[in-house]
């Protein structure tokens, strides 16, 4: 049941069957000169969305603003701060549990670091402030079966590679502008570069000529699993 698309009283009908949320987390965020700055929204929006018409859950629009660092300066990211981050999912889950939710899996399809700490964070807080909750927050990379990594022939595949560019090829292909030159960043950890541009251009992490439609499905199928598994584990478990 996908939040925007349903009436107020499919609301309440739908808390007879199911009083888990979805929210998906996206970013806004340079991903080479071929795939769109909406990248990472794309992918977990539809993986969510999917996986809602396969088991009885709602699905929250998704975050479209995540915390980027390492391309917080490249051209088109928009970045916001852990802190607004964590403003934000207080507050929407904070009135979902007032409307009678009781399970959120805050995922997301942006996997920086800073941006899953602070959705962890924030998960942390309400735990232990509201009744009742079971909570989820990761990245869905976290919990791809092992298979996943295996879809591709790039050694150390990361991002707007081989493997997100799969997944816009398979669920908007019109999107995919050409193809980024393989590269990999440079930057030079752990010390932090001011001009982290400098140190990755091309904002690309991996090989997008290996990309293929085919590997994106599968991906893409794997993630939906992932979140079917998820959502019935966290519907179950017991704190």
């Amino acid at each position: 049941m996908i939040l925007t698309d349903i009436t107020m009283r499919d609301f309440k009908r739908g808390l007879k069957k199911t009083k888990t949320l979805i929210v998906p987390y996206g970013s806004v965020e340079a991903h080479g000169t071929h795939l769109p700055l909406a990248t990472d929204t794309i992918v977990i929006w539809e993986a969510a969305k999917r996986a809602a018409s396969k088991v009885p859950v709602f699905v929250a629009p998704p975050v479209h603003y995540g915390v980027c660092t390492s391309t917080g300066d490249h051209p088109g990211t928009v970045t916001i701060t852990p802190e607004t981050l964590r403003r934000i999912t207080f507050d929407i889950v904070r009135d979902c549990h007032l409307k009678g939710l009781r399970n959120f899996i805050l995922i997301s399809g942006h996997g920086g670091g800073l941006h899953v700490s602070a959705m962890k964070e924030a998960a942390e807080v309400l735990t232990r402030e509201l009744k009742g909750v079971r909570i989820a927050a990761l990245s869905i990379y976290d919990i791809l079966p092992p298979e996943a990594a295996g879809l591709a022939e790039t050694r150390n595949d990361s991002h707007a590679g081989e493997l997100e560019t799969s997944l816009i090829l398979y669920l908007s292909a019109g999107l995919v502008k050409g193809r980024s030159r393989e590269e990999y960043p440079a930057l030079p950890k752990p010390i932090i570069a001011r001009d982290k541009v400098k140190y990755w251009p091309g904002a690309v992490w991996g090989d997008p000529k290996k990309a293929s439609v085919r590997k994106g499905e599968r991906l893409f199928n794997l993630m939906v699993k992932s979140i079917e598994g998820l959502v019935k584990r966290i519907e179950r478990v017991r704190l």
